[in-house]
């Protein structure tokens, strides 16, 4: 028998909802409030966490962070039901970690087809953890990181939705799947400036990562994307089974370190002629196809000029040919003149 944590808040709700589970034959174990609900988690170490936001003591999200600490509950599904229904509301919650959302008032059916639809998934995850585990011991790294990940959930992000905002905080790492991806600043005209651009098999948002520090910047789909949200323990976890995999991590911290402050001095000393032609020949080095898909609006904002500014400086480069430009896509036909550019 699966056994389920209650934390609500209200009596009436929290004994409906007790003698619903009860009756599809679950067992239950209540709680009134956040504090007391921890101290049952870490007590009956449950199958699922059913919890209430808005709660004294202790609200739902601070449970949430709480249990993401504690490595025997970390993985526990944890299902967010309350009677809020803002949107910037749910991705709070899922960004920290919760599995699911349910509104009140909710229908039976869909308290139970959540339920069911978790610990499902829990059961096929805890498997492949077992038979992944031998896997995992070997030489795991950036090459063949997918395969560990083969049987996570995958989110589907659309071209222009926003995958994080400054000042959020998260239990994830995001690696992708397929897609595209940017970070970016703004200034206080609105500005936009662009950190980074990330592409398949990129990982991204290790601002939040270490410490659950607030984002500094937002993220967001250039198109349509598919992610892996990688929770910290898993990280750990593979790290301390594969030393390659704390190298290749190292690597990736240090090179986008590094890039980062390449990237200020270009933006303070080089001319705008030099910050776009080692802008172009950057991304044409990490692009697969050899020719570049970006908006003038994304490349100007990544450089830090105007887009009108970059417009003229690319007509200047298809006129001295060493571009080839058509609406959003350009083309390297002179690398090495490029590379002369000052």
């Amino acid at each position: 028998m699966k056994k389920i944590l209650l934390i609500e808040d209200d009596t009436i709700v929290r004994e409906n909802t007790a003698e619903i589970l009860q009756l599809a034959n679950y067992e239950i174990v209540t709680a009134i409030n956040g504090k007391d609900g921890v101290e049952k988690a870490m007590n009956h170490k449950p199958d699922l966490i059913i919890c209430d936001i808005l709660m004294p003591e202790l609200d739902g999200y601070g449970v949430l962070q709480i249990l993401m600490r504690n490595k025997g509950l970390q993985k526990t599904p944890f299902i967010f039901m309350t009677a809020k229904t803002n949107h910037s509301d749910m991705r709070r919650g899922m960004d920290l970690g919760a599995s699911d959302y349910i509104t009140k008032p909710f229908e039976e059916s869909e308290l139970l087809s959540a339920i069911e639809s978790r610990l499902k998934k829990r059961a096929i995850f805890k498997k492949r953890d077992k038979e992944s585990e031998t896997y995992i011991k070997e030489n795991v790294n950036f090459d063949n990181l997918e395969i560990v990940f083969k049987d996570k959930e995958k989110f589907i992000y659309s071209k222009n939705e926003t995958i994080f905002c400054k000042g959020n905080s998260s239990n994830f790492i995001f690696y992708i799947v397929d897609g595209e991806v940017k970070t970016y600043k703004t200034n206080q005209d609105g500005k936009e400036l662009i950190i980074g651009i990330f592409k398949k098999n990129d990982f991204f948002g290790f601002t939040s990562f270490a410490h659950n520090n607030p984002y500094h910047e937002n993220a967001v789909a250039i198109k349509t994307t598919t992610l892996y949200k990688i929770r910290k323990s898993e990280v750990f976890d593979l790290v301390k089974r594969n030393p390659q995999l704390a190298i290749n991590f190292m690597d990736l911290l240090t090179d986008s370190l590094k890039d980062l402050k390449d990237k200020l001095i270009h933006i303070a000393y080089d001319t705008v002629r030099g910050k776009t032609a080692e802008t172009l020949l950057t991304l044409y080095a990490a692009n697969e196809k050899r020719s570049l898909i970006i908006t003038r609006y994304n490349l100007a904002n990544l450089i830090g000029v105007a887009k009108e500014t970059l417009i003229r400086t690319l007509t200047e480069f298809r006129d001295e040919n060493l571009i080839e430009t058509n609406r959003n896509s350009i083309r390297i036909i002179d690398e090495k003149g490029l590379k002369e550019v000052k």
